[in-house]
């Protein structure tokens, strides 16, 4: 019987394809898998974890205030203040600072750490830091 085996990648435009790259690589730490392309036509797959990936798809005309019905993306962390100093420090704009929230679960409370930023190219990236979710 066919099941689903697992979340594979999310995928989003830049506008700027080098920085949104170079961010995800040099700030964030994912790992490039494989790249395709020649300009303005490239795309890329960033490792982060186990079988999970950001892919990346170059467009230079993108409209960045228009996410279309993507509201978010989240990145897990086993760091989220460390790791959102790190976005800040390469000059993303934080839109929540890190904190700790009970998600009232019908299975009991959970209590993760959370925080969210704008990337390069405007999508919100969420930084999510928990061992029970």
């Amino acid at each position: 019987m066919a099941k689903i085996t697992g979340f594979h990648h999310v995928a989003f435009y830049s506008s700027d394809f080098d920085r949104s790259v170079r961010f995800y690589k040099s700030v964030l730490g994912l790992e490039e898998k494989i790249a395709w392309g020649e300009p303005p036509n490239r795309a890329t797959m960033l490792h982060a974890a186990e079988s999970s990936y950001l892919e990346i798809f170059e467009k230079p005309d993108v409209a960045s205030e228009d996410p279309g019905t993507l509201l978010h993306f989240a990145l897990r962390t086993d760091d989220c203040i460390a790791m959102l100093e790190k976005a800040r420090g390469a000059g993303m704009t934080v839109t929540m600072e890190a904190k700790q929230v009970t998600i009232p679960a019908t299975t009991g409370p959970a209590l993760v750490h959370i925080a969210f930023f704008k990337g390069p190219d405007g999508e919100i990236v969420e930084l999510f830091e928990s061992d029970s979710v």
